[in-house]
């Protein structure tokens, strides 16, 4: 080969190298979507499997991790808590919206004993709970009020740190009563006998609302969207809202199925994940009765303590429609 007829080569070369690289500039990026390990991760699992192609997954362990990824623009969707995404709403000045609620209340009182049938029975005990200063503790005392019983004065909660030092003060106390989420609570259960599930912070949240208007309901998790993502990619992120249901909705009706894709993903035990997935209380809500449900929690929660929705209530903006 001559030099003239080489270098023509090495130009055509280049030329294809170049229109390579171009393509694959303008190939889209995958969405990018991150949920918390538990709850609010398995009813994505479905979806993970069947669309592992279409979206960039990621599950992370602390729901520290997810904040500065949606800031900083890193993440496109996510699995927040349901406060959380007010906090991040008003903190970014409304660069975030909510998708849809996938989480209800995972919270449950338990009991080293049979004498608990209603809030009334905790009267004159302790609860041993974590999440001082958190939705948990807004919650619970939410429900005691409302019950009639003054929190610190007619029930005692002994706040710990971690779940598992909940569950050390229940175990070695006869009669002791703890406030533990799932799937941790099934993952107890499994371990130690005699720890009875005895009231379930969602059906007292229910009785409380049912005489409201627009009742409102307890909340763990919701999705939410960076809005500029929404904004220009507004088919993108029907398809994954549809996606999302549709995962949701496998995952509730084939639990042996869905707990083997669960501890696929590493998210809890297979054996774990199906006996508690019943009480993980996974939904998929979107629109009108998401914003129901989601406005009025927020209230409940600001009316304890303004900064745990990042001091202001959100407008109708940090509710996302299609």
């Amino acid at each position: 080969m001559n030099m003239k007829k080489l270098l023509s080569f090495m130009l055509v070369v280049a030329m294809m190298l170049t229109l390579s690289l171009s393509f694959a500039e303008e190939k889209p990026a995958l969405p990018r979507v991150v949920a918390l390990k538990g709850p609010t991760a398995m009813g994505l699992t479905k979806m993970m499997t069947d669309e592992a192609d279409k979206y960039d997954f990621q599950i992370v362990g602390a729901v520290d991790e997810i904040s500065p990824m949606l800031i900083k623009g890193e993440v496109d969707i996510a699995a927040v808590p349901a406060n959380l995404a007010s906090v991040l709403f008003n903190k970014t000045e409304g660069k975030i919206q909510v998708l849809a609620v996938n989480t209800l209340g995972v919270l449950y009182i338990v009991e080293n004993g049979n004498s608990i049938t209603s809030v009334e029975d905790l009267r004159g005990k302790t609860i041993y709970s974590s999440g001082k200063g958190a939705t948990p503790e807004y919650a619970l005392n939410y429900i005691l009020t409302a019950n009639g019983l003054v929190p610190g004065q007619d029930v005692t909660i002994d706040f710990r740190a971690e779940h598992t030092e909940c569950l050390s003060a229940l175990v070695s106390t006869e009669g002791a009563v703890a406030m533990l989420p799932q799937p941790f609570l099934t993952t107890a259960q499994m371990k130690q006998e005699g720890i009875n599930m005895v009231l379930d912070l969602n059906e007292e949240w229910a009785k409380l609302q049912q005489n409201e208007e627009n009742p409102s309901a307890l909340l763990t998790g919701v999705m939410v969207v960076r809005t500029e993502y929404a904004e220009q990619n507004p088919e993108a992120v029907a398809a994954f809202m549809d996606s999302y249901a549709a995962s949701v909705e496998y995952v509730n009706t084939n639990t042996d199925e869905a707990a083997k894709l669960i501890a696929g993903f590493d998210i809890v035990p297979e054996p774990v994940a199906k006996l508690a997935l019943p009480y993980c209380k996974i939904v998929y809500f979107e629109g009108a009765e998401m914003k129901d449900m989601l406005s009025g929690y927020l209230q409940v929660l600001f009316d304890q303590n303004p900064q745990a929705v990042g001091g202001t209530l959100p407008t109708d903006a940090f509710y996302y429609g299609r």
